[in-house]
């Protein structure tokens, strides 16, 4: 029955756009989104013991659809059902809200996201990829704003052009091949010359990178979360979930390629996105900008512990465990910074101060997100990051401290939205949306209680039974706390205004920019699993 899952949140999209008014649109997506998480539930408890297969059409082997939904593909089902059910809470008595269109749009993206979770066919992920682009390329120009009209067209030109590489490349692949299936291609390609994968693997590889925005392609996704225009709640679902479909097929295609796979080129890419988005996160004023290019710094983590090799057992599951923990966190930082922003009227950071005076609420609940994303102990961002970390020695030991400090330093600087003097608070009372606020804070209190119960939570999720070393977590607590300490001391003597940070600010590619980078990682890859 995993056809339903993909079905049904689109037939509630038609319903809500043919027949629902505006508050009974809002129950009824309401009560549908809460039910959907009740069968994402059922379906992750099913899939933690063996994989559930739904074959379309009677074709054997691997020539027909097949949807299948193991461990892995259950966990991301549920995360994304949670998040879009927070997300609809968060926009109940928003503008948004109040239009037949968005919810269509809301529910189209969360079952083209579903879809792409359960598919193992190259061909139907790039469609549900592309549809999925087109829904997220409207939402973004929801409001029909000049600016918002642009960043969505350059949006969707980049993602027009990185899917055409990945069409080519599984083109080229089922020539090689003869399978479109996932895990026939993988039979097929244990058996092939490796010779003969160089190509295919570059032009796959790059579309990947370019979706989960890694080094050198890391500055235009940003820049679309940033349009003043865009709705929080898109923004909150882009950064927070959405980027994950790029994280969910690298780690698929990686598994694909096998040995083939070019892990340690990965590895150096991932540290080298998470050193330059923190670099870039540290010289923006934009909230939102300072939350996206965060969001790349953490998937360039994420990418490291992917790639540790699979002897690094602790640190794959660990970084696949920080991807339910960043989604969580970003979604919940990206719906409070909508709040701030509706608040203060501005997303400057240095116009925003006493957050925590003006609504404490509010700052309680971005508080909790900001110490779950830098690690801070007993939150769930600290556990995911330890398991990163605990077999790692020597140098990849040192640069997985460097990217948590700068992770450190960069929410160390948007912390001080919290507190200092408030300035131009109104007379009159502001008024609470309790909808969003209950959103925010049910991400904030679940990073902290899944951080409690860190342990238990992963072994349930993953099936595993690994478990937290005292004296092993105590020692990354001290790393923490002396990180923490610098973070503190460097942030005195970082200057707001220099020229450097100005330059970095200004920074775009552009279109072609971004396709000529997108030129170069693909020369770079053709060169490393060629040669080397």
């Amino acid at each position: 029955m995993l056809t339903f899952f993909v079905i049904i949140p689109v037939v509630i999209a038609v319903f809500l756009f043919v027949f629902s008014g505006a508050k009974s649109g809002r129950i009824i997506a309401m009560v549908f989104q809460t039910a959907l998480v009740g069968f994402a539930a059922y379906l992750f408890m099913q899939s933690r013991d063996e994989t559930v297969y739904t074959i379309i059409g009677d074709y054997a082997g691997f020539l027909g659809i097949i949807l299948r939904a193991d461990n892995l593909a259950g966990v991301f089902i549920l995360l994304s059902t949670i998040i879009f059910l927070i997300v609809t809470l968060y926009c109940l008595n928003s503008g948004t809200s109040r239009s037949r269109i968005f919810w269509l749009l809301l529910f189209l993206l969360q079952a083209s996201l579903i879809g792409l979770f359960l598919s193992r066919d190259f061909f139907n992920i790039f469609v549900l990829i592309e549809v999925s682009t087109v829904v997220v390329t409207i939402l973004l120009m929801y409001n029909r704003l000049r600016r918002n009209m642009f960043a969505g067209m350059v949006f969707l030109m980049v993602n027009i052009v990185v899917m055409q590489l990945f069409l080519f490349g599984i083109g080229y692949l089922y020539m090689l091949t003869g399978t479109l299936d996932l895990g026939g291609a993988a039979v097929a390609i244990a058996e092939l010359d490796q010779s003969s994968l160089v190509l295919p693997y570059a032009l796959i590889m790059t579309a990947t990178a370019s979706k989960c925005s890694l080094v050198p392609l890391l500055t235009w996704l940003p820049k679309v979360n940033a349009i003043p225009g865009a709705p929080s709640s898109i923004t909150a679902l882009v950064s927070g979930l959405h980027i994950k479909s790029g994280v969910y097929m690298f780690i698929r295609f990686q598994d694909v390629f096998g040995e083939f796979a070019a892990r340690d080129f990965f590895l150096i890419l991932g540290i080298l996105t998470g050193l330059v988005g923190i670099i870039l996160a540290l010289s923006q004023k934009n909230i939102r900008l300072i939350l996206a290019y965060s969001t790349i710094a953490q998937i360039g983590l994420i990418t490291v512990g992917l790639n540790m090799d699979y002897a690094y057992y602790y640190a794959y599951y660990g970084a696949i465990f920080h991807v339910i923990n960043h989604a969580m966190l970003k979604s919940a930082l990206f719906l409070g910074a909508g709040m701030v922003i509706e608040r203060y009227g501005t997303m400057n950071i240095d116009e925003i101060r006493g957050l925590w005076h003006r609504h404490k609420p509010t700052a309680i609940a971005i508080m909790l997100a900001i110490l779950g994303i830098m690690g801070a102990p007993l939150f769930n961002g600290s556990i995911s990051k330890y398991f990163i970390m605990r077999e790692a020695s020597g140098l990849l030991e040192w640069v997985l401290i460097l990217l948590n400090l700068g992770t450190i330093l960069v929410f160390l600087k948007y912390a001080a939205i919290l507190f200092g003097h408030p300035e131009n608070i109104p007379a009159k009372k502001e008024s609470t949306d309790w909808g969003k606020l209950i959103a925010v804070m049910f991400l904030g209190v679940a990073s902290f209680v899944s951080g409690i119960f860190g342990e238990a939570f992963k072994n349930f999720l993953f099936n595993l039974d690994v478990h937290v070393e005292a004296l092993s977590y105590l020692e990354k607590v001290g790393i923490f706390a002396v990180s923490l300490a610098v973070g503190l001391l460097v942030t005195k003597f970082i200057p707001k205004d220099a020229k450097i940070f100005k330059h970095l600010r200004d920074t775009n590619f552009g279109f072609r920019g971004v396709c000529a980078s997108m030129g170069v990682l693909f020369a770079i890859i053709m060169l490393v699993v060629g040669v080397f």
